[in-house]
């Protein structure tokens, strides 16, 4: 038995390995979750970098475009106030020396042939002729302005500069009718603009049209011979916005007033590799501080909880072994709770040698007869079990519970004492019942539950002392011990007709056939070793006459009631000395 009661760890230990791990458990915890919120921040840090580089992009290409489109409605502007056709052609020519990007303007009629030009070394290869620049169909589907992909121009002799045309479809009555006015740029410009961007250390952003075409990359050679390839097709379906694809960052902003789109292309390792190294060297160094606090903790903690508590132990262990002649003194604990449990020790020892004296007289007394012995023997299994529950308590360190349940047993002795007189009150009795009550809910682990409901206009009243306490431990023991689920047991006290008093135990138990409740009142003990449940019911008889008494009913698997039928005699106050 001790061997079993004492085995397992030390507190030591226990304290040592609880602290160990749960520094350790908390410290990797805070860094999987530091680690998850700053990867996530950094994730975001690095779509927010690339966003705003692509937007930024975007917006110098839109400006540039939109200053392109102004430039051809000025120059359009220009041709419709011209008073003649070769005004209108000077008008074009001037524009175009004048301005140094741009490298021509083409007047076309509906079937694309050329009517008017500017710009180049001011002769074309053949007239009339038709230019690469010209796309009808590209021009018919915008709606105002058309932009073409860069392309090389052909138009002039000796000349193939890499271009990009802007048209728009106009009605010029002094033209013949409707006529596309083109003007082409050099694309020279925004591909400059869009190989100085840069996105961390190897990110990069080009241009693509609707279709998924790479209008220009700044490894436009790389694409070109299938060295380096762009899934711009699948991406450009997935819309506007930062898609994540693994290690990689694709951002997508559209150009208005155009099909092209502008792709920033970043490697979230390389934004982020840097921060990292610098946030995990940061974390190491709170582990080791983590570590070396933890180790300081445990050793305070050595000092001020386990060397105390063991020495309290040993104190237990010394009044298990010599109850009678132990004397304990508590120590001036620095722990608040150890210097509670200390102090309810000693005054447990107290109580407990005090009870024990008190047991000791008591079996003098009670030998006299066998009626008062019966009336007031203490079930000594009951009594080493709840004993040896609460010094379970104090070894756990569970000290209110092993408080309340000190006094619910000394309340239970005095009860039983109630000074030699056989009728007590019906509040002292209940009181009693509720004592044992408190003991067995601690000893069964709250395996049942229980509940009064008193009538308070009859507590006054006499009864035998020890009638219901019986009654609980039956229904205990015989009743709710042997159920699988949780248990229950109300004891209700109700004043009835004719000055008549009737107290109900009714537990859920398993139940008894008739038999079984008619054999109950024949016997002179419990099964336990307690008082008997034909004891209670003789005393009543005995001092109230044979309609009193106990009555039970029960059902198999429902539970069983047992019934004191008690006569309304009043307590008759106490002289004052």
């Amino acid at each position: 038995m001790k061997k079993r009661l004492y085995g397992g760890m030390r507190l030591s230990t226990i304290t040592v390995m609880a602290i160990g791990i749960s520094a350790a458990a908390s410290v990797i915890i805070c860094m999987l979750i530091f680690n998850a919120v700053f990867n996530r921040g950094l994730r975001q840090d690095a779509a927010t970098s690339s966003q705003q580089a692509v937007t930024q992009t975007a917006v110098e290409v839109e400006n540039y475009l939109d200053d392109l489109k102004k430039r051809l409605t000025n120059i359009s502007d220009e041709i419709y106030r011209s008073v003649s056709v070769e005004d209108a052609k000077k008008s074009i020519s001037v524009a175009a020396r004048f301005e140094n990007d741009i490298n021509a303007i083409v007047v076309y009629d509906a079937d694309g042939r050329i009517l008017m030009y500017g710009g180049g070394d001011g002769e074309i290869k053949k007239e009339p002729c038709e230019n690469l620049s010209f796309d009808k169909e590209i021009f018919d589907a915008a709606e105002d302005f058309a932009v073409m992909p860069p392309h090389v121009q052909t138009l002039f002799k000796e000349q193939y500069p890499w271009v990009v045309t802007i048209a728009r479809r106009v009605y010029r009555p002094a033209l013949g009718g409707e006529v596309y006015e083109a003007m082409d740029f050099e694309f020279s410009h925004i591909a400059n603009y869009i190989d100085s961007v840069g996105i961390a250390n190897q990110g990069y952003c080009y241009i693509a049209d609707s279709d998924g075409k790479i209008i220009y990359h700044p490894q436009q050679q790389m694409i070109f011979s299938g060295i380096k390839s762009e899934n711009t097709e699948e991406l450009l379906k997935s819309g506007e916005g930062v898609h994540f694809e693994k290690n990689v960052i694709r951002t997508v902003k559209p150009l208005s007033g155009s099909s092209w789109s502008v792709v920033g292309v970043s490697n979230i390792s390389d934004l982020v590799s840097g921060r990292m190294k610098k946030v995990f060297a940061g974390i190491l160094y709170a582990f080791v501080f983590c570590v070396a606090a933890a180790a300081a903790a445990i050793q305070l903690y050595s000092q001020i909880v386990t060397k105390p508590v063991k020495r309290l132990v040993s104190a237990m262990q010394t009044f298990e072994k010599e109850a009678d002649s132990f004397s304990y003194r508590p120590e001036p604990e620095k722990v608040r709770e150890l210097k509670i449990l200390s102090a309810t020790f000693s005054h447990m020892v107290g109580m407990i040698q005090e009870l024990m004296e008190k047991v000791r007289r008591e079996e003098i007394v009670l030998r006299k007869t066998e009626l008062k012995a019966l009336q007031a023997q203490i079930n000594p299994h009951f009594l080493y079990n709840t004993l040896d529950s609460i010094q379970w308590m104090c070894e756990r360190g569970k000290t209110d519970d092993a408080v309340k349940m000190v006094g619910a047993l000394a309340k239970l002795f005095r009860i039983s004492i109630s000074r030699g007189h056989e009728l007590i009150s019906i509040e002292d009795e209940l009181k009693h019942a509720e004592s044992y009550l408190v003991i067995q809910s601690f000893r069964y682990k709250n395996q049942f539950t229980y509940k009064f409901s008193v009538d308070k206009s009859v507590e006054d009243c006499l009864c035998n002392k020890i009638t219901v306490q019986p009654l609980i431990e039956n229904a205990i023991y015989h009743g709710i011990d042997r159920m699988v689920d949780e248990g229950s047991i109300d004891i209700t006290v109700r004043a009835g007709e004719n000055d008549d008093i009737f107290i109900d135990v009714k537990d859920n138990g398993i139940g008894m056939t008739e038999e079984q409740c008619r054999n109950i009142l024949q016997k002179e003990r419990s099964d336990s070793g307690g008082i008997g449940v034909k004891n209670v019911n003789d005393r009543i008889k005995m001092y109230f006459g044979e309609e009193y008494g106990l009555s039970i009913e029960s059902e198999p698997d429902e539970g069983t009631k047992v019934t004191l039928h008690l006569p309304q005699i009043r307590k008759e106050p106490e002289n004052e000395a």
